[in-house]
């Protein structure tokens, strides 16, 4: 069974994103392909702005390695989409990004997945260390390690969170509809 996703505030880092008319496909939603270009936006802009990525010049670079996809729910142009990201593992070449895509103002995600870059030395594309400045930066992002079992418990509770968030949204649509509906009864 998979893990029940991540709510907002798992997500120390954030982004927003507009979506693009070209995002959408024929059935009427952002297109499968294009969460993984939001995956890699909120990651290099974060490298670039925190980390100090040299994309253009720098001797070291990441490069994707894997990367995964759960979806929950559709987006759609024109909306935001805002993006979090968190650092799932920090190893020596290596870095496991997790990302949540959220709309405005959801606290659920419309998706999630991971992400791994591994650095390399840009001439000779073998593995390198992670240079200090994005070390740091992706240490300010790193989720504490936990045990399988509070892991869990973490889960189970953010799992708890979503639903009682979608909960109350849903009884709030639900008396709103009711109130408008009184309003017309009683204007007939």
């Amino acid at each position: 069974m998979s893990a029940a996703p991540r709510p907002r505030a798992a997500y120390p880092h954030g982004l927003a994103i507009p979506t693009r008319w070209m995002d959408n496909d024929i059935y009427g939603h952002v297109n499968n392909v294009v969460y993984y270009s939001y995956f890699d936006t909120v990651i290099n802009d974060y490298l670039i702005r925190a980390g100090g990525l040299d994309i253009h010049d720098g001797a070291v670079v990441g490069v994707c390695a894997e990367s995964a996809c759960r979806y929950f729910a559709p987006l759609a142009f024109p909306e935001v989409v805002e993006a979090g990201l968190r650092v799932g593992h920090l190893g020596r070449s290596s870095v496991r990004y997790e990302i949540g895509l959220f709309k405005s103002g959801s606290e659920a995600p419309a998706a999630e997945g991971h992400f791994v870059h591994v650095f390399v030395a840009r001439a000779a594309m073998t593995p390198v260390p992670i240079p200090a400045a994005i070390r740091a930066a992706l240490a300010r992002l790193a989720r504490p390690a936990k045990s399988a079992e509070s892991e869990s418990a973490e889960n189970e509770s953010a799992q708890n969170e979503v639903a009682q968030n979608e909960s109350a949204q849903n009884e709030s649509a639900q008396n709103e509809s009711a109130q408008n509906e009184s309003a017309q009864n009683e204007s007939s």
